[in-house]
Formats: C-alpha cells, sequence, structure tokens
C-alpha cells in the first residue's frame, strides 16, 4: 500500500514539472510573439492555456484524493500541499503569459519603440531563467538555491520599474506611441507578476523542507510549523 502511494506522489510530482515546463515555453513564446509581432504565434499560446488548466486542475483532484483516501502523516501532506500551491501558482504564471499574448494580437500594427522591445526581451529572458531555475530547485529539493532565487525577484521589479519609467519618457516625447506603448507597460507588469509567483513556490520548497512558511523577499518567517 505505501509503494503504491509512493508512485502516486511520484506521479503528482512528474505532472508538476512537466506542467512548469510547459508554462516556462508559454512565457518565452509570448513575448517572442509580442517582440516580433507574431499574431499566430500569440494565438498557439492562448489556445494551449486549457491544456495547462487541465493539467492544473488533474494535479489538483489527485491530490485531494490522496488526502482523502490516504490520510497521509504530515509530511506526505507537507508534499501534497505543495504539489498543490506550486501548480496553481504554474497556473496563474500561463495566464500572465496569455496576458501578453493577447497584448501581441491588441497591438497589431502600433508604433513600435525597438529599444523598449528589446529590454522586455531581456527581462523576460531573465525570468524565464527564474522559472527554469525553480523547476529544478523544486525537483532537487534545494533550499539554498530556491532562497537565491527569491532574492532575484527584486531585480526583475527593477526592470519592470525602468522599463515604466522608460516608456512612460517616450510617450511623453512621441504622442504616436502612446497606444503600443501601453502594452510594453502592461508586459512588463505580467513579467513582474511571473516572477512573483516564482518566489511564492520557492516559498513552498521552503515549507516541503521544513514544514515552516518563509516569505522570503520580507524574511518573515512563521514561528509556528504548519505540520
Amino acid at each position: 500500500m505505501r509503494k503504491v502511494f509512493e508512485e502516486e506522489l511520484k506521479n503528482l510530482h512528474y505532472q508538476f514539472s512537466q506542467m512548469g515546463l510547459m508554462v516556462s515555453e508559454s512565457i518565452y513564446k509570448s513575448v517572442k510573439a509580442f517582440t516580433s509581432h507574431d499574431k499566430e504565434l500569440a494565438k498557439s499560446i492562448i489556445l494551449n492555456d486549457p491544456v495547462i488548466n487541465e493539467l492544473q486542475v488533474k494535479v489538483e483532484r489527485k491530490s485531494i484524493e490522496l488526502i482523502a483516501l490516504q490520510q497521509p502523516v504530515s509530511s506526505d501532506l507537507r508534499r501534497i500541499i505543495t504539489v498543490m500551491k506550486a501548480c496553481a501558482d504554474l497556473e496563474r504564471m500561463g495566464d500572465h503569459a496569455v496576458n501578453i499574448a493577447k497584448a501581441t494580437i491588441r497591438g497589431k500594427g502600433n508604433k513600435r519603440n525597438y529599444a523598449i522591445e528589446q529590454n522586455l526581451a531581456d527581462m523576460a529572458d531573465d525570468v524565464k531563467i527564474l522559472v527554469e531555475k525553480v523547476l529544478t530547485a523544486y525537483v532537487e529539493l534545494d533550499i539554498a538555491a530556491a532562497k537565491d532565487i527569491a532574492a532575484q525577484d527584486n531585480t526583475i521589479d527593477e526592470m519592470a520599474f525602468k522599463i515604466h519609467a522608460e516608456t512612460v519618457d517616450e510617450m511623453k516625447k512621441d504622442p504616436e506611441l502612446v497606444l503600443g506603448a501601453t502594452n510594453y507597460i502592461l508586459v512588463a507588469g505580467n513579467l513582474e507578476r511571473i516572477s512573483d509567483y516564482v518566489t511564492n513556490i520557492c516559498e513552498w520548497i521552503v515549507y516541503l523542507e521544513t514544514g515552516t512558511i518563509t516569505e522570503l523577499n520580507t524574511h518573515n518567517t512563521l514561528d509556528d510549523p504548519i505540520l
């Protein structure tokens, strides 16, 4: 019976990894579509989003089933809670990738600023790397890596702020840029939110190992473990 339970847990973590790879690819493609004004690529991201959503639902249903039928001990329950919460964060990342894809379709034909678009592409590369790193940290249960990844969220915040400021300045100089430039701010904001969800997953990695919820960016740790 225990062997079957362990296999089911292992499958949950595998599904999380697969979902993470899909989300990471969506993030990369969404910004690529935006900066190249590739409407068809943007549509493919939107069409693939239900697949990501369905995988998240499957993981959640299986997790609830394991809790209800297996009555896991505290350490196993932490593993189940972690995969449920982390999958929910991945699903939200996918939603933000869809938002970027929709901005591509909405902004087709608007006047462009290639310097800002390059900054967005650079920001997207950094965010994608963080997503890939957090997936690895999750699989390897690497708390040190999780804390380091979470600390890099501040850099992403700074990039988003810089792009926002640059965009506002350019809109003041060139009124024809206003319509398209609002999408630059939207894309930067969505990338910043994706980075926030990466931090959330880092916190769940720490929780999985320690049973303590830790807000990594504020160093605010609850005194009592949940489980």
